[in-house]
């Protein structure tokens, strides 16, 4: 042959383009393409470092084809093509460069790599990747191999030599001979020498495609395609040794090409020669495919061959005695043609043609039925079986064994059968009579039917010489060598099985020829429900394994899942195929090999075939990604369905929906699991997992565990629905059984199920899990924690110390020891970070109490015993809103409990080792990891405060020493209000006792500083703050101040008013100036200075909400400013009609002293009213809708503003000759009125209840009070000769005094917010700043 009768370059470029140009317009395409090939390459290759780069490689090409900018597809073009030459060459890698250089226009070097692929791995390239191609390129030039095949076929058949020199025949039309006559009288050598001439033909097609797959680069490569010359291709050659046929350099036969090719007989134009036989059958015969197949790929699943294409399997069971045995021989399937180029509908001609062959096809089908069922019938019932003078009466003999009568029983419908053969037919699970399949009321044998046994007896013993013989001893059977050799040994006890062995095995494997050659739908369908049954009724399982496993096999129930709809049939065909997988390997791997059958099988699951979920449970370690599935919400189905609802399988399908969730947990990052918890708790399926605790199966328990402590982590709330319907008993049982992996599991879960926000419950499971295991729980954690990994040992440790508190503490008790030496020994172990964090968080929930999602509550609760109980309420009554409405005597029933707990636990774990503990917890505050520092400092406030109610054994000194330093160093350094108020909830706890304050002498002066901070916010700051000074007579050293800036503005002259807020200051002075000032850091530094008023500004006030600043003064106007970062500006002017004296505002109104008598309420909208008219204010004061007036005529007046009521505080007088007697400062404070008046009485300061009125102290100061400014511990009183006095809020005692100036007044006052800086302004116009020092 010459190049010029073969492809030339530009038909080959054509053909491969066109197969390139199919694969980049078709995504599922390419994905089957390189499934297919991956999965073909050769195992010597390093899997692990080679897919890897592979899947990189597919997933840029990709990539490049789905962009639409050309950038990115060049780019992309160049990794693929970098890492595909960075690695060795195969086929996979071979067809991705051909696809990547077909995309970037390179068709020659696209034809180059595509053929390569031919080079690699021709049988995959020619039968499942481009058979099309195949045909075009190739299948010329092997037309002497497929000549050469045909003649040395016919030669083994017939026993005739070949002819070699008849002309080829004419491939165009080749038909497929017809074997059958000669298949049933072929002999075993003639099927030997048939496997291995099939065999030689592979690899020699093999080896061609090699060779021609080069020469067609070589032509490509090469401008001058004349030069070349046609390739060397190999033939077959026959070996002959010693008379004998031996084909030794083929002795390999590749297994991935028998296993999913469905071994089907025939040779195909595509080069593929598919025997349909195995070890042991023995049918074979030729197939040619058409090239009606070149427009399009082969189909990536098991796809069933037609009836016209191979003949029907016969059995390989031989029946000496019945001379129909080889009837299957006058069977013949006839072929038809083809041509190659056909691309028409079919003729009427070719249309009859079909017809007759089907016709004679189904015809021959029912013969052989025929031909076998009395075969059946004669071997089980048939008189003709007895040997003697007579046969038994019908009514004397078994129906099931077809022996006489021994043992009758009658059942309800009538019928009799032995006792024996029908309770074996009962115990297999059967509940009706063999015979009218009717339903039995009673599985319950009844008693011996005597009648009929003494009518037997009295035939026996008329006719003694009559004896019923078992049907296999009318037969000898001929079994093939594979069979029989995996046939098991029959039980004499199993008479149901003796009786029926050997028709079973025949009919069934007419069956199987059904299911595997039959292209009527219906028929295989029945042949699948037939099936069914010999698998449910017959007792030779391996044998009925045996043949059902065979790949072909495997690859007609698939069919029967693409294509039947009837839940009836896809239920038994997963029925079969499940408990096959469950028995055999092969049947796994062979379900697996193809994606499509995989998915085929998820499908069904998803559309509600629930049966399908065990098949999926049985395929789940070669299934690579569960997840992709999207099984979650049929699984969930499943585990919700009642048990009775559910077909009865070798693995239950709650417990494989069970077992296949957890493992798509295992699988789901954080976001995953979080969706399938919600999807759990909306499709209310947890308590169905519930229920699978207490399975038979001990992997369904330790699956529902994981799943459910994956629920209770995501979502705690479910917690209490788990521990309300979790039966404990089984799971204490695997606990004792499991691996030490599902071991941890198990006590996992039951330590977050005693973490419900009741603490009587938790005790009530904890009792549980110690008395219902069926060994000592205890004990079993106790070892389990000896050989534990370190990050596991706190959460047992953890569990162990709780059990173990359930009575009352015993001095020793070896379970309380090694527990909290474990916790401690994880505290100290740096080596493992992950252990010390969590033992610190196990020893902080020991405290007892918790949230409804499981969350420790100790933290929030030591808040609130610090004064901080704002959290800690929020989190009770939320649980109270979402879990239960709790009656007073239950929630103290509960905090009596939580009480008792938080003492027992607290005493074991600072009594052990004389606090150890203490010291390992102050390491633990030294970590820089967050959350080891956050459980070590709470865990250790928990335990110091607790030692306020334990007795001292000599731990408190322990815990001094190791934590008190510690506590003070946080307290000063931290800017956390929380963490403050935690760690002065310790330090309390050490000042009890002299030794802890004197240790604390040292950082006094900072403590103090930040009990003054706190003490707004918790009044345990203020009993810190007494403790600290018991019984000095003076506290000048705690509150004594300094001056820390003072600045002029005399050019302002008077300052009139200062006010703060926030973090400013401003001042209003005598010329209508309004300054604005730091308040932190350099107080007193000067930010604004702004004058719009034209006369004295007399008073300044400030609403927080929202931030407006109001300045009411002598030019008759009230002025409104907005507050910013930078500045103020006025914003609005109020025409007041009178000069302001004093002002006070609400978000509605605004009170002011005028020039004349009373009080002027002016609203915002502009209305005024006059109030209290008849005296003549002076000072006044608003506290929450009500306004006191301090007058001149020594009178204080309440007035609610809301009913324009007035009541009279204190009565008005006239002294000295007539003179006025006024009050000169009015201040509300903690449900008191502090009163300035004059001091010649001998009491300046009156301090009044504001509840009834009544005097409760005063101020025996002998200044004469001009202004007040109050704190929450001090009372300051500016005095007129430029002097400011402090006294105690507390004793009403005089702590200290200031000098502002000699000559000077002070006018006003005011403190910070913080309470640390008093601001004084004078009539000499000097701003003072005055500290805590």
């Amino acid at each position: 042959m010459t190049t010029s009768a073969a492809a030339t370059s530009s038909q080959i470029l054509h053909h491969t383009a066109t197969f390139v140009s199919e694969a980049l317009s078709q995504a599922e395409f390419r994905r089957r393409l390189f499934s297919v090939l991956r999965h073909k390459l050769p195992p010597s290759l390093d899997q692990t470092s080679l897919i890897r780069p592979l899947n990189l490689a597919a997933q840029t090409l990709e990539n490049a084809i789905s962009t639409t900018s050309s950038s990115v597809r060049l780019s992309s073009l160049r990794l693929v093509e970098n890492l595909l030459h960075s690695h060795p060459e195969n086929s996979v890698s071979s067809l991705l460069l051909s696809l990547s250089y077909g995309l970037w226009r390179r068709p020659i070097s696209a034809a180059l790599c595509l053929l390569d692929v031919f080079c690699f791995d021709p049988l995959s390239a020619r039968c499942e990747m481009a058979p099309s191609l195949f045909e075009e390129l190739f299948l010329i030039h092997l037309l002497p191999v497929l000549h050469e095949f045909n003649q040395r076929r016919s030669q083994i058949l017939s026993n005739s030599p070949p002819n070699y020199d008849d002309d080829y025949p004419n491939y165009d039309s080749l038909a497929a001979i017809p074997s059958t006559k000669s298949l049933s009288k072929m002999s075993d050598e003639q099927a030997s020498e048939l496997k291995r001439l099939e065999t030689e033909y592979e690899e020699v097609l093999d080896e061609n495609c090699r060779v021609l797959a080069k020469y067609l680069k070589e032509v490509l490569e090469n401008e001058d395609e004349n030069r070349l010359t046609s390739p060397a291709l190999t033939t077959m050659k026959y070996k002959e040794e010693a008379g004998e046929e031996t084909f030794d350099e083929f002795d390999k036969i590749d297994e991935v090409r028998r296993m999913r090719t469905g071994e089907l007989a025939g040779i195909s134009l595509n080069g593929r020669y598919n025997p349909i036989w195995t070890e042991g059958d023995r049918s074979i015969e030729l197939i040619n495919n058409t090239s009606s197949s070149k427009s399009r790929s082969l189909p990536f699943y098991p796809q069933r061959v037609s009836s016209e294409t191979f003949s029907d399997q016969i059995s390989s069971w031989k029946l000496t005695t019945s001379p129909q045995t080889n009837s299957d021989s006058e069977l013949e399937s006839s072929l038809d043609d083809n041509p190659a180029d056909s691309s028409s509908a079919e003729s009427e001609a070719e249309i009859e043609e079909r017809n007759r062959n089907m016709a004679l096809f189904e015809s021959r089908q029912s013969q052989i039925q025929k031909q076998e069922q009395p075969v059946s019938a004669k071997s089980s019932r048939s008189p003709d079986n007895v040997i003697g003078k007579l046969a038994p009466p019908k009514d004397f003999v078994c129906p099931i064994t077809s022996n006489l009568l021994d043992d009758p029983v009658t059942l309800e419908t009538g019928q009799t059968y032995e006792r024996r053969a029908i309770q074996e037919w009962l115990d297999r699970g059967n509940s009706t009579c063999p015979i009218t399949r009717q339903e039995l009321q009673n599985t319950q044998l009844p008693k011996t039917n005597y009648v009929l046994k003494r009518l037997i007896g009295s035939w026996q013993e008329q006719n003694p010489g009559s004896v019923l013989v078992n049907q296999s001893e009318n037969l000898c059977i001929e079994a093939d060598p594979v069979v029989k050799s995996e046939m098991p040994s029959t039980s004499p006890n199993s008479v149901i099985s003796q009786a029926t062995i050997e028709g079973t095995v025949s009919e069934l494997r007419h069956v199987i020829s059904n299911l595997c050659t039959s292209e009527i739908l219906k028929e295989s369908e029945t042949a699948v429900l037939r099936i069914e049954r010999f698998w449910r009724e017959a007792s030779i399982e391996q044998d009925i394994q045996t043949m059902l496993s065979k790949p072909q096999v495997i690859n007609g129930f698939v069919e029967i899942l693409f294509n039947s709809v009837d839940p009836k049939i896809l239920r038994a065909t997963i029925f079969l195929l499940s408990e096959m997988g469950s028995r055999d390997k092969v049947v796994i791997q062979t379900l697996t090999q193809v994606d499509s059958d995989v998915e085929c099988i998820a499908t069904l699951l998803r559309n509600g075939l629930v049966e399908s979920v065990v098949l999926i449970y049985l395929l789940r370690t070669s299934i690579l990604n569960l997840r992709e599935l999207d099984l979650v919400g049929s699984l969930l189905a499943v585990i919700k369905k009642k048990e009775r609802d559910l077909f009865k399988m070798c693995v239950k399908p709650k417990t494989a929906a069970v077992i296949l969730l957890e493992h798509i947990f295992q699988s789901c990052n954080e976001s995953g699991v979080t969706s399938i918890v919600n999807s759990m708790i909306s499709e209310k399926a947890i308590e169905s997992v519930v229920d699978s605790l207490g399975a038979e199966s001990s992997e369904e328990r330790v699956a529902s565990v994981r799943l459910l402590v994956k629920c209770m982590q995501e979502d705690g709330k479910c917690r209490n629905n788990i521990a309300d319907k979790a039966e404990l008993a089984p799971v204490l049982k695997s606990l004792m059984s499991t691996s030490d992996g599902e071991r941890f599991e198990i006590v996992q879960f039951l330590s977050e199920l005693v973490k419900l926000n009741r603490r009587t419950f938790n005790e009530q499971f904890l009792h549980i899990i110690k008395d219902e295991g069926p060994l000592s729980t205890m004990h079993t954690l106790l070892v389990y924690l000896q050989t534990a990994l370190e990050d596991q040992c706190p959460t047992i440790a953890g569990l162990l110390l709780q059990l173990d508190l359930l009575t009352e503490p015993r001095k020793m008790s070896i379970y309380r020891e090694e527990a909290i030496d474990t916790l401690i020994a994880c505290l100290r172990n740096t080596v493992f970070p992950g252990a010390q964090v969590a033992a610190a968080e196990t020893i902080m929930s020991l405290q007892g109490r918790f949230t409804t999602s499981g969350k420790s509550l100790t933290r929030a609760f030591l808040l609130k015993r610090a004064g901080l109980d704002k959290s800690y309420n929020n989190l009770v009554r939320r649980d109270q809103l979402s879990n239960f409405s709790a009656e007073a005597e239950e929630t103290l029933e509960e905090e009596k409990a939580a009480e008792n707990w938080e003492r027992k636990m607290a005493s074991v774990l600072v009594s052990h080792e004389f606090g150890l503990l203490f010291e390992a917890l102050s390491e633990g505050l030294k970590s820089t990891d967050a959350e080891m520092y956050s459980a070590c400092f709470v865990s250790a406030t928990w335990l110091v405060d607790m030692l306020k109610v334990l007795p001292d054994t000599g731990v408190r000194g322990a815990a001094r020493v190791c934590l008190l330093k510690r506590f003070a160093s946080i307290f000063k350094s931290s800017r956390d209000t929380e963490d403050k108020a935690l760690s002065l909830l310790a330090l309390s706890s050490f000042i009890q006792e002299p030794e802890g304050l004197h240790e604390l002498t040292s950082s006094l002066k900072d403590i103090l500083k930040g009990l003054r901070e706190l003490k707004k916010s918790t009044p345990l700051a203020f009993e810190m703050l007494k403790t600290f000074f018991e019984g000095q007579d003076s506290s000048a050293d705690l509150w004594s101040h300094k001056q820390l800036v003072q600045v002029d503005c005399s050019e302002n002259g008077e300052v009139l008013s200062v006010i703060c807020f926030k973090d400013k200051i401003f001042s209003g002075h005598s010329d209508g100036t309004i300054k604005v000032w730091t308040g932190k850091g350099s107080i007193l530094h000067l930010i604004q200075e702004i004058r719009e008023h034209t006369k004295a500004v007399t008073c300044l006030a400030v609403l927080p909400e929202p931030e407006s600043l109001y300045s009411g003064s002598l030019d008759r106007t009230s002025r409104v400013w907005s507050i910013s970062d930078e500045a103020i500006h006025c914003i609005q002017v109020h025409e007041m009609k009178d000069q302001v004296h004093n002002l006070v505002v609400t978000n509605s109104v605004s009170c002011f002293i005028p020039h004349g008598s009373g009080v002027k309420v002016h609203s915002w909208n502009g209305v005024y009213k006059l109030l209290n008219p008849s005296k003549y204010v002076k000072c006044m004061a608003l506290v929450q809708g009500k306004l006191y007036c301090g007058c001149n005529d020594n009178s204080i007046q309440e007035i609610d503003l809301a009913t324009e009521t007035l009541s009279t505080i204190q009565g008005g007088s006239r002294k000295l000759l007539g003179k006025a007697s006024p009050v000169h400062a009015l201040q509300i404070y903690g449900g008191h009125l502090y009163a300035a008046f004059s001091s010649l009485d001998g009491s300046a300061v009156k301090i009044l209840s504001t509840s009834d009125y009544s005097m409760v102290g005063s101020l025996a100061t002998t200044l004469e009070v001009r202004v007040m400014a109050i704190s929450s511990e001090l009372i300051y009183l500016g005095c007129k000769k430029g002097t400011v006095e402090i006294w105690s809020r507390e004793k009403w005692n005089r702590i200290d005094t200031l000098q502002t100036g000699s000559n000077c007044r002070v006018l006003c006052m005011a403190v910070d917010g913080n309470e640390e800086v008093l601001l004084v302004g004078t009539s000499d116009g000097q701003i003072q700043a005055w500290g805590l020092s």
